[in-house]
């Protein structure tokens, strides 16, 4: 029974066909929202108002020619499409969706899921390394000079709820705000590290304004310019996970989470306020309000993104490592001194 649980755990939910499934929908809201905020329509023919056209267009690169260039490492150029879908998607199974069992749920997993969600950039860097060409070279530099850019900001930012609620396990960070104690005013606390954490994300997606790495105008794909078939379409199906993995990550530290009672935790020590926000009940309820917090918290997080991602054009390389050293980093470290305060004065 438990290999059975695992398994499902792995293939269905949160698994691999969750992630997949999820993510595309997301892509799809993504790419609706950006539309509409350009007085365009998107996506509109494949499925219901175009809600399938991602699927369309993964199966569609999946169908098309896998072409390796003479000049490229073969091996290295075919694994790091596998590379970078295997870290976003076993990150995504330490998210506290719903029961959290001793398998996938321990004292510092925060720290294992940040480390997951660092591997693909460095794939897409390998990637493109090793592809041997002048633009996926040039791509590749790119990625790895943003890397250094936003991902210091990034991790002092997801750190803070950490040091907020004294664990680096994601299930009790994202409980805290709702236990009898009262905390769950620390949510508003957090708004400049929540700031920081969306901003940072955009750049670990490499969205707009932060697309600079895959910018078609100066260096055609970027990293990706020799991918074609079945690695472009893995590499596309991992970037829609990412943006799901890393949107729920931000929706549970910042905004309470979602999921079932953790291992060991009671309804007497989170109160009326975490199973009514929080969503942290036993059972097939616990499973459905577990589903419903996920849903609404990550969507409103990828809202944000497109927002922002709406709103802004393209910066060049050195304005993105100037803004994220000059404002997200201090705005980071501020944030986690006053956190650091707070705890000092046993305010929390």
């Amino acid at each position: 029974m438990n290999a059975l649980k695992v398994a499902l755990y792995i293939l269905v939910y949160p698994g691999f066909l969750f992630q997949s499934g999820f993510s595309t929908f997301l892509e799809w809201l993504d790419r609706k929202v950006y539309a509409r905020m350009q007085n365009r329509r998107g996506p509109m023919y494949t499925g219901w108002a175009g809600i399938l056209q991602p699927i369309a267009d993964i199966v569609k690169l999946l169908s098309k020619e896998d072409i390796v260039p003479a000049a490229a490492d073969q091996r290295a150029f075919a694994f790091m499409p596998i590379l970078s879908l295997a870290a976003v998607f076993t990150a995504g199974l330490y998210l506290p969706v719903w029961h959290l069992r001793s398998f996938n749920s321990f004292e510092g997993d925060l720290i294992v899921v940040l480390y997951l969600l660092t591997i693909p950039s460095f794939a897409l860097f390998l990637a493109g390394w090793f592809s041997v060409s002048p633009y996926s070279l040039l791509g590749a530099t790119r990625v790895l000079t943003q890397l250094f850019a936003y991902e210091v900001p990034f991790f002092m930012a997801v750190l803070t709820p950490a040091v907020l609620a004294g664990s680096w396990q994601i299930s009790k960070i994202a409980i805290f705000p709702w236990t009898v104690a009262g905390h769950w005013w620390v949510i508003p606390i957090e708004l400049i590290a929540f700031v920081v954490a969306i901003l940072a994300l955009q750049a670990k997606l490499e969205r707009v304004p932060f697309d600079i790495p895959e910018a078609e105008t100066e260096v055609v794909g970027g990293p990706l310019t020799e991918y074609s078939g079945k690695k472009l379409a893995i590499f596309r199906l991992q970037k829609d996970i990412l943006m799901y993995v890393g949107a729920a990550l931000v929706a549970c530290v910042f905004l309470g989470g979602f999921g079932a009672l953790p291992q060991g935790g009671d309804q007497a020590s989170i109160g009326v306020l975490g199973l009514v926000f929080g969503g942290y009940l036993g059972g097939v309820a616990g499973l459905l309000l577990g589903v419903v917090g996920l849903l609404l918290k990550t969507t409103l997080v990828v809202f944000l993104l497109s927002t922002l991602r709406a709103a802004c054009a393209r910066i060049r390389i050195d304005q993105i490592v100037r803004f994220s050293w000059r404002y997200l980093a201090p705005w980071s470290v501020a944030q986690f001194l006053i956190v650091l305060l707070l705890k000092a004065k046993g305010a929390v």
